[in-house]
This record gives C-alpha cells, structure tokens and sequence, in this order.
C-alpha cells in the first residue's frame, strides 16, 4: 500500500503577514501617536515574530510610512469619498457627512481624533518623509474637493462667485480642526457645534434658484 505523503502545515502568505503589521502599527499609531508607540505592543497584537517584523519594514520609520501610505490615505478618502461623486450635488453630500460624522464617529473621534490629523500635528514638522506624504494626502485631497465643487458649478448647484480650491481648503481646516480640538477638549458639544457651523457655511454655497 503506497505512502501517502504528509500534508504541508498551512503557511501565512508573507503579504498576510505585511497586512496583518500594518493593520495593528495604525491601530498602536492611531492609539498612542507615532513616537509612543510601541513595536512589543505591534508585535504583541499581530502574533508576529521581531524577525517577521523586520523582514518587512526595516525599521519604525518605514513601517510608520508604510501605514501612512497603505492605512491612513484610505482612512482620508473615505472619509471625503462621500462629496467626489460625480452626480450628486457636492454640498448635499458634504452636508450628509457632517451628520454622520456627529451620529456616528463622534466617539472614537473624542478618544483617538483623526489619523491623518493627529500626524500632522505630531510628525509633520519633525521628519520630511512624515511630511512630504502627508502633503501629498492634503493636496489630492483639496483637488478631489475642489474638482467636485467646479463640477458643482458647471451644473448650477454650486455659487460661480467662489472660488473651488479657496472653498476645498476651509472646508478641509474645519473639519480637521474640529477633530481636532474636539479631542483637546474631550467635547462632542464642540466637534457637533463645528459640524453645525460647517454646514451653514456650505448651505451659503448653494446656487441661488
């Protein structure tokens, strides 16, 4: 009667094994900022060996890059996905993202405040390779915003008498500084009164009829 041969033991795919990290280095990173966190908790989290680690991202900084670039960018355009719809009046859907941005983030925005934002602030004017991806988020993302307000024009829903990138970069600053000084003062009073005053600025927007 033949031998049959012993089944190999199933393998993580090393690409596994990288998605795995960098999932857990932005939790750690969204949890506690780049320079505090800690790569015994990364490991910790992940079940994956220091040499595992290492065999991926050479060292913190390119680990911390890598997330920028494969975690928080998602993270950004989803966020802003919601008004870069090529149908649909860009200030309605900014407007709508308001809301859920107060019914249903509200909490972890008090605890964590925004990855993309809390980065900027931590690491932006300490380390160029920090800073030149995070402006690369900034700037893609203020021409997406602006591109859907002029799309907005073009279709009379949107006042011709403002300026697209000048609306696209107030529009980002409030947001993000909401978040931000929402999590300073630990208030959802604050993130939800921006969020208000947001939207009134976007209703002054509208096309007149």
């Amino acid at each position: 009667m033949p031998h049959s041969s012993p089944k190999a033991a199933p393998r993580r795919q090393p690409d596994q094994t990288r998605q795995h990290l960098l999932d857990c280095a932005f939790d750690e990173i969204h949890r506690s900022g780049f320079r505090a966190a800690s790569l015994d908790a990364i490991l910790e989290s992940s079940g994956v060996t220091k040499g595992a680690l290492y065999h991926h991202f050479a060292h913190k900084t390119a680990l911390g890059h890598a997330v920028i670039e494969e975690r928080v960018r998602p993270w950004v355009e989803a966020l802003w996905q919601p008004l870069l719809q090529p149908d649909d009046n860009p200030l309605s859907a900014a407007i709508r993202q308001c809301h859920a941005l107060a019914n249903e983030h509200a909490a972890e925005l008090m605890q964590r405040g925004c990855p993309f934002n809390n980065l900027i602030n931590e690491m932006a004017g300490i380390d160029e390779g920090f800073r030149s991806r995070l402006q690369t988020i900034l700037d893609e993302t203020r021409s997406g915003i602006a591109a859907a307000l002029r799309s907005g024009q073009q279709r009379r829903c949107v006042r011709t008498d403002i300026d697209p990138a000048d609306c696209a970069a107030f529009i980002i600053s409030s947001i993000e500084g909401g978040f931000g000084l929402a999590k300073a003062q630990s208030s959802p009073d604050f993130l939800e009164a921006s969020l208000r005053g947001l939207i009134q600025y976007l209703e002054s927007l509208r096309a007149p009829h």
